[in-house]
């Protein structure tokens, strides 16, 4: 699952694949801004953590991998 995340203040956004589920990270960002938790932390596939504080969220974009395409082939 690719995971992007804006943060307030920062001129780049936060890419990561994570292992999770689309709805495990819904739940994990919902209770980031909820108030449940104060930070919200993600896991990539390779097994690092990615902690952001919930109130700098500014969005999260959540949607399956983009295929990379390699080569010269028509579209």
């Amino acid at each position: 699952m690719e995971v992007k995340i804006g943060v307030q203040h920062a001129p780049r956004e936060i890419v990561l694949e994570s292992g999770q589920s689309a709805e495990e990270v819904e739940r994990a960002v919902s209770d980031a801004l909820a108030g449940k938790a104060q930070l919200l932390s993600l896991s990539d596939e390779k097994g690092r953590k990615v902690l952001v504080p919930a109130e700098k969220i500014a969005y999260i974009e959540i949607g399956e991998p983009a295929v990379r395409r390699v080569g010269f082939g028509a579209l």
